[in-house]
């Protein structure tokens, strides 16, 4: 498995991957993404700025996620306290293919984002999440991550987690 730039010729698998997160979501009741965000306008943005990512396996892309270096509007005023105020980076809209049931692929991209993080010399890293997306509580659970607080992103609340790596 690979971790790498997503392309503008990847859009048609990325958006597969995305309308099946937005399905798997509301299976769960949750109510995330289930607004018409994100869209293929929002992966193309992503992709154009440089923050599409996709982990690949034999050709097959297996997960989508944007990896942002850099500032978070959303994060500048958050309901709690980060456990740093140094360089970080974000992840957004993770979301897995059903190719990748049974691979632990979104515990492998943290991962690689934490050898990526380490590579540029950036030890922070801060997710936000809804609160009814119980899988990726739990992965940021097993992964360490702490909980900091509350953010509001696109108007609603969010929990708000980071994990400072060793250096």
């Amino acid at each position: 498995m690979i971790l790498r730039a997503a392309k503008l010729a990847d859009i048609d698998q990325i958006w597969e991957i995305i309308q099946y997160a937005i399905a798997q979501r509301k299976a769960d009741g949750s109510t995330q993404w289930q607004d018409g965000y994100p869209n293929e306008n929002t992966i193309q943005a992503d992709i154009n700025q440089g923050y599409g990512y996709v982990i690949e396996e034999d050709g097959t892309i297996l997960l989508y996620t944007a990896i942002i270096f850099g500032v978070e509007p959303a994060y500048e005023n958050i309901e709690g306290q980060w456990l740093s105020n140094e360089d970080y980076v974000v992840l957004h809209r993770v979301a897995a293919s059903p190719l990748a049931k049974g691979k632990s692929i979104a515990t492998k991209l943290f991962q690689m984002v934490e050898d990526l993080c380490i590579e540029k010399k950036v030890y922070s890293i801060k997710v936000d999440t809804n609160f009814d997306n119980m899988a990726m509580l739990r992965i940021l659970e097993k992964l360490a991550y702490t909980y900091c607080g509350e953010v509001h992103f696109r108007d609603a609340a969010r929990k708000a987690f980071e994990k400072v790596l060793p250096r």
